[in-house]
C-alpha cells in the first residue's frame, strides 16, 4: 500500500482511528493525495519537455544547413532512442523502483534541452536526440507504471486524466518556449530557462513520489523471476500499435491532407491537428468518469468506433468542414484507448507492471514511428484517402478486441 496504517491503542484498550494523512505524517511516507498530485505533475513535465524540442527544430536546421531528408534522418534518433530503451527501462524500473527512475531520468531529460540548443554538428545532434529519446522513454515507462499503482491504491479511474495532463504539457511546453523566444531570449537562454524550471519541478516532486510502489507492498513480486511478458501484454501492445499509428497519422498527415486533398491554404492546414489535439485532451479529462460509469471495454469499443467514423468522414466526404469534424471525432475516440491499455497492462497477473507497460509502450512507439511511413507508402500507391480508410479498418479490429482490457 501507499500508506501502512497500524491500529494504535490507548491505555484503555480502545483503538485510535488513524487516517492516511496522519499515518503518512508519522511515517514519513507521502500520502495518496500527494502521490496523485506528483503523478499528475510528472506527466505534465514530461509532455512539456518533449514538446520544447519542436520550436528548436527550425533553428537547428538552419544552423547545421540541413535539407529535409537529412533532418528527417536525424529525427529518427529521437523516437528510436525511446523505443530501443524501453524494454531495458522496464527491467531497471522493476529492480530499482519507479520513483528512482522518474527522478533520475527526469533530471537527465531536462539536461538535453540546453545541449540541443548548442549542437554544432550532425553527429552531435543525432547523439543528443538519441540521449533525449532514451531519457524520455525511461520517464514514460516509469511514470505509467507508477500511475497504475496510484490508480490501483486509490480505487478510482485516474489514467486518462494523467494522460490528459501529458497532452496539456505538450501544448504548454511548445507555447512557453515560443513565448520565451518572442520575448527576445536567445535559443540557448530559452532552453536553459525552461530546463531549469522543469528540473526544479522534478526535484520538488521527490517527496510526493516517496510512496513508491516498488518499495511498499511489492516485495513478493520483486523477488519473482523475470521472464517474457504475458501473452496479453503483447496483444495489448499490438492494439496500442494501431492506436499510436492513428495518432501519428494525425501528427504527420493531417495538414498534408487538408492542403493537398481538400485544397486548404498552407497557413491554415495546421488547424486539423489543432482540432485533433484539443479533442484528445478534452476526451482524456472526461474519460475517467466515463470509464468508471461504464467500463474499460466500453471505452475502447466506443472510442474505436468514434475514431473509425472520424477517419471515414475525413476520407469520404469532400468538404473541409467534414474533415475538421472528422479530426475532432478521431481525437475524442483515440483519447482513452491508450490510457485504458496501459492501465490493463499494469494489472496483468504474472508480469511486473513496469515490464508489461514497457512491452506495450515499445510496440506503441513502433506504431507511432513506422505508422506514418506505412501510410505514406499506401498513399503513394493509391491515395491518402485510401490510407486513412485502411487505418479505420485496423481500428475496427481494436474495437472488436475490447474485451481484453477486462
Amino acid at each position: 500500500m501507499f500508506v501502512y496504517i497500524y491500529p494504535q491503542c490507548r491505555q484503555d484498550g480502545q483503538a485510535v482511528k488513524t487516517t492516511p494523512e496522519t499515518a503518512a505524517a508519522g511515517s514519513g511516507v507521502a500520502s495518496l493525495p500527494s502521490a496523485r498530485r506528483a503523478t499528475r505533475l510528472i506527466f505534465l513535465v514530461s509532455g512539456m519537455a518533449m514538446s520544447a524540442w519542436a520550436p528548436m527544430v527550425p533553428y537547428v536546421k538552419l544552423r547545421l544547413a540541413l535539407d529535409d531528408a537529412q533532418l528527417g534522418t536525424a529525427l529518427l534518433a529521437f523516437g528510436g532512442g525511446s523505443m530501443l530503451s524501453m524494454p531495458f527501462v522496464g527491467w531497471l524500473a522493476h529492480r530499482l523502483g519507479n520513483r528512482a527512475m522518474i527522478l533520475s531520468a527526469g533530471l537527465l531529460m531536462c539536461l538535453a534541452l540546453p545541449v540541443l540548443a548548442h549542437v554544432s554538428s550532425v553527429a552531435m545532434l543525432v547523439g543528443t536526440l538519441l540521449y533525449f529519446g532514451v531519457m524520455l522513454g525511461a520517464v514514460d515507462v516509469a511514470m505509467n507504471a507508477y500511475a497504475v499503482e496510484v490508480e490501483r491504491r486509490s480505487g478510482d479511474r485516474l489514467m486518462s486524466g494523467f494522460h490528459g495532463l501529458f497532452s496539456v504539457g505538450g501544448l504548454t511546453g511548445a507555447a512557453l518556449f515560443s513565448g520565451l523566444l518572442a520575448l527576445g531570449l536567445p535559443l540557448s537562454g530559452a532552453a536553459v530557462t525552461l530546463a531549469v524550471a522543469l528540473a526544479l519541478t522534478v526535484l520538488w516532486l521527490r517527496d510526493g513520489l516517496r510512496s513508491d510502489a516498488s518499495a511498499l507492498g511489492m516485495d513478493v513480486e520483486k523477488k519473482a523471476q523475470l521472464g517474457m511478458p504475458h501473452a496479453h501484454a503483447w496483444l495489448l501492445g499490438l492494439l496500442c500499435f494501431v492506436s499510436f499509428m492513428a495518432e501519428g497519422a494525425m501528427l504527420d498527415w493531417s495538414a498534408v491532407f487538408l492542403r493537398d486533398v481538400r485544397g486548404v491554404a498552407p497557413a491554415s492546414a495546421g488547424f486539423g491537428y489543432a482540432c485533433f489535439s484539443v479533442a484528445m485532451a478534452a476526451g482524456r479529462f472526461s474519460g475517467d468518469r466515463l470509464i468508471a460509469r461504464h467500463s474499460p471495454a466500453w471505452a475502447v469499443r466506443v472510442g474505436a468506433g468514434l475514431a473509425v467514423a472520424g477517419f471515414l468522414l475525413v476520407a469520404c466526404v469532400p468538404l473541409t468542414v467534414a474533415a475538421l469534424l472528422g479530426f475532432v471525432l478521431i481525437g475524442l475516440g483515440a483519447s482513452n484507448i491508450v490510457p485504458v491499455m496501459f492501465s490493463a497492462a499494469g494489472r496483468l497477473a504474472g508480469t511486473p507492471p513496469a515490464i508489461a507497460i514497457a512491452t506495450v509502450t515499445t510496440l506503441g512507439y513502433v506504431g507511432l514511428l513506422s505508422g506514418p511511413a506505412l501510410i505514406g507508402f499506401v498513399a503513394h500507391a493509391s491515395s491518402l484517402s485510401t490510407a486513412f480508410v485502411a487505418v479505420a479498418g485496423l481500428l475496427v479490429l481494436v474495437g472488436l478486441s475490447a474485451r481484453i482490457v477486462r
